[in-house]
């Protein structure tokens, strides 16, 4: 049987990788990709020849039993997510569960640790972080306001990812429930453009309207 390596790649800044992952993505026999053509950016510039294979959240399990039969001829395997830690937001754990389900311990999957949104945007929060809430994306149409509740009922710190096209309506959404509390919004994070927006959610709707609205956003909402 063969391993499985979960490897973090950098969510912006190409050197935020570590030696460990850069050996494994040399060594091993194929690469898992959510999308090919971003992790082959990582691969070249690391000159790493290695093949890849996409696999995301539209693979079906035709794709998974395929994966599942490489893993049976002994192959090494890496799984990478466009950026960040994979299973966090995207189908590693998929994936993960369904190889523990059918090879059991015969596979043994092996986290190779690094960069993750998650984790530097509650770095950088300054609320107190020793418990928080993580809640991925909010949903697009469906369960929005439940998702706004729970959020704004947390005893806790949350964290949430937003896209470009929805934080604007995100956060007008949720300034209803919390009642102008602190946030924290991360925008392109590690990257050229990197800009973190603290205080009051109202007042930071409006500074982040100011500029033209792009990239990524992970957004840290201080509990009640």
């Amino acid at each position: 049987m063969g391993n499985l390596f979960i490897v973090a790649t950098p969510i912006g800044n190409l050197k935020d990788i570590s030696p460990r992952a850069i050996d494994v993505l040399k060594n091993v026999d194929l690469i898992l990709c959510e999308d090919t053509r971003v992790t082959r950016k990582i691969l070249d510039y690391y000159q790493i020849e290695a093949k890849t294979l996409s696999y995301h959240h539209h693979s079906g399990l035709q794709k998974i039993d395929y994966i599942l039969d490489i893993l049976k001829e002994g192959k090494n395997l890496a799984l990478t997510s466009d950026a960040g830690t994979p299973g966090i937001s995207d189908p590693g754990n998929i994936l993960v569960q369904k190889i523990v389900e059918t090879l059991g311990g015969q596979v043994k999957i092996f986290p190779v640790p690094g960069a993750s949104a998650l984790t530097a945007a509650a770095s950088i929060s300054g609320f107190p972080m020793d418990k928080f809430l993580f809640l991925g994306f909010p949903p697009v149409k469906k369960k929005r306001i439940k998702f706004f509740e729970e959020v704004a009922n947390s005893k806790y710190p949350v964290i949430f990812y937003e896209s470009t096209y929805r934080i604007i309506k995100t956060l007008e959404e949720l300034n209803f429930l919390i009642n102008d509390r602190e946030i924290v919004v991360c925008r392109e994070l590690t990257k050229m453009f990197e800009t973190v927006y603290r205080g009051k959610i109202g007042a930071v709707i409006e500074e982040i309207k100011k500029y033209p609205i792009k990239g990524e956003f992970t957004i840290v909402v201080k509990n009640k």
